[in-house]
């Protein structure tokens, strides 16, 4: 152990010394670390957990990929493309896509004997994967289809069902217009969901997708679009484009052409409101970056004159500037780390609380969640340990060369 690190360790850890080790000023600069990086925690966790669950809801419906007809048509009322054998092999074959799933949808009036409502019928096939809306299931089950015949059952957002007075069980007259015929279909609700994704609660129907091929009069073969499901979301807008320089030149067997776009480029609003949320962390982190370090360049400044006499004797028996300087960068280490694991202490147990028992709620009309999100993440607050540990220790170098301006002869008498 160098002299100059048993020295700082006397100075921070001997209790019995003349002076008082941590007067308020020093005790308010470790109290500023703590909440500088206990605010950066939880301002990190709430906006990754955020960003988390609004992709996750906006990919539920959609998923990462979509192959569609190339058509400038912007509504749900879509031409159809073929999901042929050959186009099959193509995107099982890429190991970058987890699930090929093949919808249709189909706008359409739902009407009860007191109330009708504008919906959107989507088609999905039997092998559809039911986990995004088993998660925010709030009553009954997912309809169960059938690989040889066509199914009645649908599930129904908590929205849809509220609107018109139905709950699971009910049967529900639903109107889709074809060619300027009215057809009329009887369904039987299984589940009701609610993601409070209001876009989309409001509108959506999910049912079989033999429904929709047959008021269509479309081949087996022939649906709206092909979603995709990929590994690795950081990945989709790649993928995506790939996929569409390889599609692009090859039409189906009917001679339509397939368009490929991202989740991203399909819900550019709410991906763009995501990306401000950056903006809004780093300027979080970089305030709370800023006030931990002032409070400890005054926390050091404090322990410096408190210990004039003594950098006066050091410098009376040879020690350099920058030795005595090292001292109380040892010291002012040893203060920021106490900060530090206050900080950790009091931000991840907040995190923990709200993640556990939702303490703080929120609008879901306006924020699309009913509570403030939470997703720590062990690497994340390493990080901002290590940021605010350099930080806080750079911002220190200067003040420290206050110790080249005492002088031996008058500071061996201070008090």
């Amino acid at each position: 152990m160098s002299w100059e690190s048993f020295i700082a360790r006397r100075i921070y850890f001997d209790k019995d010394s003349q002076h008082e080790v941590s007067p308020p000023a020093v005790r308010l600069a470790i109290m500023g670390v703590a909440m500088g990086l206990a605010v950066m925690i939880l301002a990190v966790a709430i906006v990754v957990g955020f960003k988390s669950e609004i992709r996750n809801k906006v990919i539920g419906f959609g998923s990462h990929v979509r192959i569609s007809a190339y058509s400038s048509n912007t509504s749900y009322e879509t031409p159809p493309i073929q999901y042929s054998d050959s186009l099959s092999v193509v995107l099982h074959n890429d190991p970058d896509i987890e699930r090929v799933e093949p919808f249709a949808t189909k706008p359409g009036i739902f009407k009860t004997d007191n109330h009708y409502m504008g919906v959107v019928y989507k088609g999905v096939a039997s092998d559809y994967d039911w986990d995004f809306y088993r998660r925010h299931l709030v009553d009954g089950d997912m309809p169960q289809l059938s690989d040889t015949t066509t199914s009645a059952h649908i599930l129904v957002s908590q929205i849809i069902a509220s609107k018109l007075q139905l709950a699971v069980g009910d049967g529900v007259l639903a109107y889709f217009v074809d060619e300027g015929k009215v057809r009329a279909r009887k369904f039987t609700i299984d589940g009701i969901y609610r993601t409070d994704l209001t876009e989309y609660d409001n509108i959506f129907v999910i049912g079989d997708v033999r429904q929709v091929q047959q008021l269509n009069a479309w081949e087996a073969d022939r649906y709206s679009g092909i979603e995709l499901r990929l590994h690795d979301f950081d990945r989709v807008d790649e993928v995506s484009y790939r996929l569409y320089r390889q599609l692009m030149l090859f039409p189906d067997d009917y001679g339509t052409h397939y368009y490929t776009q991202s989740v991203r480029t399909l819900n550019p609003v709410f991906f763009g409101w995501l990306d401000l949320l950056d903006m809004n962390v780093w300027i979080i982190l970089i305030l709370m970056s800023v006030v931990a370090g002032f409070t400890m360049i005054s926390g050091l400044l404090i322990i410096i004159l408190e210990n004039t006499s003594m950098i006066g004797t050091l410098k009376a028996m040879g020690a350099s500037n920058g030795s005595i300087r090292s001292t109380f960068l040892h010291v002012a280490f040893y203060l920021v780390g106490k900060g530090l694991l206050w900080g950790n202490a009091i931000g991840v147990s907040l995190c923990l609380l709200q993640k556990h028992f939702h303490l703080l709620r929120l609008n879901p009309d306006a924020y699309y969640i009913p509570y403030v999100p939470i997703e720590l993440n062990l690497w994340h607050v390493l990080l901002l340990n290590a940021a605010t540990l350099i930080v806080s220790m750079l911002m220190l170098v200067g003040p420290s060369y206050i110790v080249a301006l005492i002088r031996p002869a008058q500071s061996i008498k201070f008090e």
